[in-house]
């Protein structure tokens, strides 16, 4: 799917840490480990220091991923002076323990480091390194750090030595320069490539989950999200399908306004009198989105309530448009999802979308500038006018009525908690993992509720899949 030309929709610039590790768990689940990274990244942090040409060389590294490319980078150095500073005690990611067993078998000096009087005791070490790489804390770490960091920190500011940060400067740390892996992460960085895959930026993958916000163990009723479906009226089951896709998603609140009653006990239902929804209960229906953090509209609305949608969406900060509200003029919320197929994407921007995959990318990005859209199909374009990615995840089975619905529905769960981009991404992601299950569960005869069991585990279960 990921071809050359899908390289103008991999994003450039400074790149945060949260996305950055979604980069990296995308990569690995492509098939390129954490320690290949690594290699890759000490590899280069070595040699922009022989570039340097100044010795000898001491490497300052923490117990994570930071400290781990740190030691690979010493461990290309051994034909110079290298002495290694490395944290002491629990707390050691795999991989950088993997590589100080490495690092043992190298002509590299290792020094432990458990507190500050360990640092004190090697100040000649600072006094006459010539190159020191700053390897302690990587783009996960938070606040001011802690000893003996801060004391090594203040230690290598002092010194004369040339100064590198490994991705990110420790903070406090003040490096002459800063060698970024894959993309910047600060300002004025360089900036190497370590080999990760085009379609770990531009493909959503598992290492999106890690955007997920954990629940707080003290959270309350409600603080998972409250969602409100409003549709219904000609079809009577599609409403409820994406509120229990909302559900799914971990929403703890969903009501369905409508016209039509269906006994689902997981659900509040909201009677709206009468066959289809109309101007009459535009009042109540505001009311109601008051109450909500996001409302997801259209599904099973049919072509007469438009107009209520459009004046609806007006009174929403968060929307997810879908099906019968996909029309002109489009229903805007102050942040809106729009979830159309070809045939309603035709309809509600009044552009075709292309066969082919990077026009038909480059229609959604030039549409999305009302919203973020997400084009569905046999691979998912995601867009907000800037930003874009694809979903690879399906099955053929998906065809059947109602997958949509519930697609919507796990949208607006997660835009509860998460950016309109986010969301849809998630959304397309988990929605057809779940129905690649199904197939390999049943093999064919899906109906839509199938999906709805497995879209937690999609989406809470974290493992390495793709």
């Amino acid at each position: 799917m990921v071809t050359r030309e899908c390289r103008e929709f991999a994003e450039t610039g400074l790149i945060s840490p949260e996305r950055m590790r979604a980069v990296d768990g995308n990569a690995r689940a492509l098939g390129v480990s954490s320690l290949q990274l690594m290699e890759a990244a000490g590899a280069a942090l070595a040699g922009l220091v022989r570039s340097i040409s100044r010795e000898p060389v001491l490497v300052l590294c923490g117990r994570g991923n930071n400290g781990g490319d740190g030691m690979v980078a010493a461990r290309h150095l051994q034909d110079l002076p290298v002495t290694v500073l490395y944290l002491d005690g629990p707390g050691r990611s795999p991989e950088c323990d993997t590589q100080l067993q490495a690092l043992s078998h190298c002509s590299v000096t290792c020094i432990p480091v458990r507190c500050p009087e360990d640092a004190l005791s090697r100040a000649r070490l600072f006094e006459e390194a010539g190159c020191i790489i700053d390897a302690l804390l990587g783009t996960g770490s938070q606040g001011e750090p802690r000893e003996p960091v801060r004391t090594l920190v203040g230690m290598a500011n002092a010194s004369p030595a040339a100064k590198v940060s490994a991705d990110v400067p420790t903070p406090g740390l003040v490096p002459d320069r800063i060698l970024a892996f894959h993309r910047p992460k600060v300002e004025g960085s360089l900036v190497a490539g370590i080999g990760i895959p085009l379609a770990a930026e531009v493909t959503v993958g598992p290492g999106d989950l890690t955007l997920l916000p954990g629940k707080d163990p003290a959270a309350h009723k409600g603080a998972g999200g409250r969602v409100l479906v409003v549709g219904g009226g000609p079809y009577q089951g599609a409403p409820y399908l994406a509120g229990l896709g909302a559900l799914r998603a971990g929403a703890d609140i969903v009501r369905i306004a409508s016209p039509v009653f269906e006994p689902v006990p997981d659900l509040i239902y909201e009677r709206l009198e009468g066959k289809v929804i109309t101007e009459h209960h535009l009042e109540t229906l505001q009311g109601l989105a008051e109450e909500a953090d996001v409302v997801v509209m259209g599904n099973g609305l049919g072509d007469r309530s438009h107009p209520v949608m459009v004046r609806l969406a007006e009174s929403c900060p968060k929307a997810v448009v879908d099906a019968d509200a996909l029309r002109r003029p489009l229903p805007r919320a102050g942040s809106t999802v729009y979830t159309p197929h070809a045939g309603e994407f035709r309809r509600a921007f009044l552009a075709q979308p292309p066969d082919d995959l990077v026009n038909r990318a480059r229609t959604v990005r030039k549409t999305a500038g009302v919203g973020t859209i997400l084009l569905k199909g046999k691979v998912d374009i995601i867009s907000d006018g800037e930003r874009v990615r694809f979903n690879t995840t399906g099955s053929p089975l998906m065809t059947v009525g109602g997958t949509g619905d519930v697609l919507a529905g796990v949208c607006g769960g997660l835009f509860c908690h998460l950016p309109a981009f986010e969301a849809a991404c998630i959304a397309a992601y988990v929605n057809g993992r779940a129905g690649r299950a199904v197939e390999e569960a049943i093999g064919g005869g899906m109906i839509p509720s199938d999906l709805l069991d497995r879209i937690p585990r999609e989406l809470f279960m974290r493992g390495e899949r793709g």
